[in-house]
C-alpha cells in the first residue's frame, strides 16, 4: 500500500514538472487591441488559438497541426507569427488548407480578414 502511495505521489510530481516544462517552452502570448482581435477570437482562435485543447492537449488542433508541419521552423500559434500579411491569409481562408475549411465571404469578410492580419503582426511584434 505505501508502495502505491509513494508511486502515486512521484507519478503527480511528475506530471506536474512536464506540464511547468511545457507551459515554460511556451512564449506567453501579448494581444494587441485591434478590431481584429475579436474577429480572431470568434473566427479564428476555436482551432488557432494559444490555449490547450478541450481534449487536455498541449494545444489546438489548428495550432498543433501548425507546429507539426514546421517543427520548430515556424510557431504554431497564429498570434506568434508575424508572416502572415492579409492576401496570404485571405489565401487560407478563401481556399481552406487540410482540415481547414474554407470560409466564403459572408462568413468572414475581406476586411475582417486585413483586421485579423493586422492585429497577428501587431501581436506578433508585442510577443517578442
Amino acid at each position: 500500500m505505501k508502495a502505491v502511495a509513494c508511486l502515486a505521489v512521484a507519478l503527480s510530481a511528475a506530471v506536474s514538472l512536464s506540464v511547468a516544462a511545457q507551459q515554460a517552452e511556451r512564449p506567453r502570448i501579448n494581444p494587441a487591441d485591434l478590431p481584429g482581435r475579436q474577429v480572431f477570437a470568434a473566427q479564428c482562435a476555436p482551432c488557432h488559438g494559444a490555449g490547450r485543447g478541450d481534449d487536455g492537449s498541449h494545444s489546438l488542433p489548428g495550432t498543433e497541426a501548425l507546429a507539426r508541419k514546421y517543427a520548430g521552423a515556424l510557431p504554431g500559434e497564429l498570434e506568434r507569427r508575424s508572416d502572415l500579411p492579409a492576401p496570404l491569409l485571405r489565401l487560407f481562408v478563401r481556399r481552406g488548407a487540410g482540415a481547414m475549411p474554407a470560409f466564403r465571404p459572408s462568413e468572414l469578410t475581406d476586411a475582417e480578414i486585413v483586421a485579423i492580419a493586422d492585429y497577428l503582426a501587431a501581436t506578433a511584434q508585442r510577443s517578442r
